[in-house]
């Protein structure tokens, strides 16, 4: 769950008053599972977000569900994970509990996302992507000119649908420093989106699906527009990690994802 994912769900528990804590990782030191800033909800029967998993959380859990009702929260809680919980991380944090009624959740300062993306292309590779992306902090804007290709059902608040035409248009509506994806059901819709995405020339990473031919051939396409060879230089294709190999939607998606986090750690993620 994202952190987006998890204000939302705050807000909805909120509104409709159900008894809850608010589990906080305030200070983190040396070697531990999740940083400061790291929130998780405990309720009676349900737990949303994770402060790390393990012993800690089992605990943190059972601490929350003892101060659901009350006014006030619980005092601030010191662990080091070693001596006190027999974990091996070797870190510390301190953790506050507190009355979910009590928290401004609208306030809450969210971190910055890893990545933000412009995603082409609603078909099988575009939905297995996107299924991946549902859990990772990030932003999207998921573009197909046909609205029937989008799943049934809504997409978490960080992943918007656009449906338009014409769908490269969309590209100059992007924030510099974006990453664009392009993987849609046309080759000529690719080419064209390629170009003005291409043309903009600030934009973090750029892949294209396909084969080194189709690169070949997209590349003099490109030139013969006028397009510079250090740009087209910049175009990702084939697309996703390499050493991984299989044409299933889904190995795909696995690849391009981490392909992205890849550079949203300061990797080189071209091939």
């Amino acid at each position: 769950m994202t952190p987006v994912q998890l204000q939302a769900a705050a807000l909805r528990w909120q509104a409709a008053a159900t008894p809850a804590v608010l589990v906080e990782v305030v200070a983190a030191r040396g070697s531990v599972p999740r940083g400061d800033g790291t929130r998780m909800l405990v309720a009676v029967d349900a737990v949303l977000g994770t402060i790390g998993g393990g012993h800690l959380e089992l605990q943190a859990i059972a601490q929350a569900r003892g101060w659901i009702g009350a006014a006030v929260g619980g005092p601030l809680q010191h662990l080091a994970l070693g001596p006190s919980l027999g974990q091996c991380c070797g870190g510390a944090l301190d953790l506050r509990y507190t009355p979910l009624q009590a928290v401004d959740v609208g306030a809450w300062a969210l971190p910055p996302p890893r990545f933000t993306l412009q995603l082409y292309g609603a078909g099988h590779v575009g939905r297995a992507i996107v299924r991946l992306l549902t859990d990772i902090d990030c932003r999207v804007q998921w573009i197909d000119e046909r609205e029937a290709e989008f799943p049934p059902g809504p997409s978490p608040p960080h992943i918007e649908r656009l449906c338009v035409e014409p769908v490269e248009a969309e590209v100059a509506q992007a924030l510099p420093g974006s990453c664009f994806l392009v993987l849609t059901h046309s080759h000529e819709l690719d080419l064209a989106i390629t170009q003005a995405v291409l043309a903009r020339g600030d934009f973090a990473w750029f892949g294209l699906i396909g084969s080194l031919t189709k690169r070949a051939r997209f590349a003099r396409r490109l030139r013969q527009r006028g397009l510079d060879d250090a740009l087209i230089a910049r175009m990702v294709c084939p697309i996703g990690l390499p050493g991984i190999s299989g044409k299933e939607p889904a190995v795909i998606a696995v690849a391009v994802v981490g392909q992205l986090l890849a550079l949203a750690s300061g990797r080189q993620v071209a091939r």
